[in-house]
């Protein structure tokens, strides 16, 4: 290792670094300025980091697991110092072997460019060996005489469809180290086309896979499972972890249950129920498939509808009274504008007499809300900002959670809805429900994923979720009975004689 200029020092500290050679936690305790500047606060890694810095430490240490790929999955709460732990891997995996080969990437190209690179490019700077190296914005090059292309650490972005950069990672007699931050979200195409790379003999091969168990399927899930003979895998919770934030965390336990999947997720580095960041989970959607629907007449006739203008998206219909939306027929446009959307759904309306018509005015929803309102005077429509301020709601029994605009709001509402009501059986329909995802704001307030995020993912616009949704968007009166006779609240079919029956099952 001699540098193009050398001198007494750098030859010093060149010796010094290599004796860590199989030393990770050494390397770590050594090139870094504990106790002073940004780490002032800090008197070496965190024990959890340690504890990884020396599991890759006796695996090299042992001439018998030397050249066998190590392999270490970690699923964790959040605040942990992740990105962190990171950065001294790829610090040391870089410094202390020549002409190694690093490559990190992560669930998507933001992650990677945004968050991830940036807290390695930070570590890089405060190592004693920051001038050893040039850094970009995709890479960190050695500035050793002939090496600036083949050592090195490149930040990637993944796709199933190109995926040279893993299938090409060959370094031979040398070191290779791949990183997957926020391993869930990762395709298991990658993964699949990294195991390539386990291939090269008298190679040291490091895998390490990181991230918050947000999918309960997927390749980073059967590392835990059916691949665990493969994997060092590792569970942490973020209670447990010196540094965090224990008053925060301790709120969401209290605030949600200890097993509920957000805490498990977001906490105690566990694999949910349902893919965590699912808003609502498959088992859900499928239960009220299958679920008969239970109504009593005065429950209101509530309309949703979801616009679209033209393209790949469809404006939708959805019809709900109380737990049933499944018994009348929704409907479905693609490509029609204001006036025949509103007329078709006036002439629905005719027949039916919803007690309220709720309308998304976004896209072109405004257009449909006015002409609506000359078409039916007598039924309230009522316009649906999804952007709009969002209330709390009740999520799950006793449970009431913030939410950052209105189009999170009915969702939640609906979420809790389908804990007991009845869908049509419709795999359009399925899919939009399950396919959004979620997260927090900074306010930890329940945003929904947009749209555009979602088409981005390869997945369509929801437009029967968000027409359900809107049928949740206010409340509305109750239809007034004929008379006080019990009977009269039952739906066709249920004779006064099974009205305690009935009410049992409905509740």
């Amino acid at each position: 290792m001699q540098p193009a200029e050398e001198t007494a020092p750098e030859v010093m500290l060149a010796e010094d670094i290599a004796g860590f050679t199989h030393d990770p936690l050494g390397y770590a305790l050594y090139a870094y300025p504990w106790c002073e500047g940004k780490l002032a606060d800090v008197t070496g890694p965190r024990i959890w980091q340690a504890d990884v810095l020396r599991a890759i430490g006796l695996h090299l240490q042992n001439p018998e697991t030397r050249y066998t790929p190590l392999r270490i999955a970690i699923a964790s709460g959040h605040g942990i110092g992740k990105s962190a732990g990171i950065s001294m891997i790829v610090d040391w995996a870089l410094d202390t072997c020549e002409n190694t080969r690093v490559v990190v990437t992560a669930n998507t190209e933001p992650q990677v460019r945004t968050k991830t690179w940036p807290e390695v490019l930070k570590w890089r700077l405060m190592s004693i060996t920051a001038g050893w190296w040039k850094a970009t914005k995709t890479g960190l090059f050695s500035l050793f005489n002939g090496f600036g292309e083949s050592w090195r650490c490149d930040a990637v972005t993944w796709s199933e469809h190109n995926t040279e950069a893993f299938a090409g990672l060959h370094n031979k007699g040398s070191r290779i180290v791949i990183i997957f931050d926020e391993a869930s979200k990762i395709a298991d195409k990658v993964w699949e086309v990294t195991e390539g790379a386990l291939t090269d003999e008298d190679t040291e091969i490091i895998w390490l896979a990181f991230g918050n168990p947000t999918q309960n399927t997927g390749r980073f899930r059967e590392c835990f499972g059916r691949y665990r003979h493969l994997w060092k895998t590792l569970q942490i919770d973020s209670r447990t972890v010196e540094g965090t934030n224990k008053k925060f965390l301790q709120e969401m336990v209290d605030t949600y249950g200890a097993d509920s999947d957000i805490v498990k997720v977001r906490v105690r580095g566990l694999f949910p129920s349902a893919s965590s960041m699912q808003f609502i989970g498959s088992d859900l959607v499928e239960a009220a498939r299958q679920r008969q629907p239970v109504v009593l007449v005065n429950d209101p006739l509530i309309y949703g509808v979801d616009c679209a203008r033209f393209g790949d998206d469809a404006s939708v219909l959805a019809k709900r009274q109380g737990r049933d939306a499944r018994s009348r027929p929704w409907k479905k446009w693609r490509g029609v504008d204001t006036m025949t959307l509103a007329g078709d759904i006036a002439l629905d309306a005719q027949q039916d007499h919803p007690d309220a018509i709720m309308v998304d005015v976004g896209a072109m929803g405004a257009g449909v809300v006015d002409r609506l309102r000359q078409l039916l005077p007598g039924t309230p429509i009522i316009e649906v900002n999804f952007g709009g301020k969002g209330r709390d709601t009740e999520w799950a029994a006793g449970v009431r959670i913030r939410t950052a605009n209105k189009r999170a709001e009915i969702w939640s509402s609906m979420r809790s809805w389908l804990e007991h009501g009845a869908i049509p059986d419709d795999d359009e329909l399925k899919d939009d429900l399950a396919n959004p995802e979620y997260t927090f704001d900074q306010d930890q307030r329940i945003v929904l994923e947009k749209k555009e995020h979602m088409k981005a993912r390869g997945l369509p616009s929801p437009d029967h979720g968000d027409a359900l949704a809107c049928t949740f968007a206010q409340p509305v009166a109750p239809r007034v009975p004929k008379s006080r006779d019990p009977a009269s609240y039952l739906p066709r079919g249920v004779g006064a004689g099974n009205y305690d029956r009935y009410s049992e099952l409905r509740d």
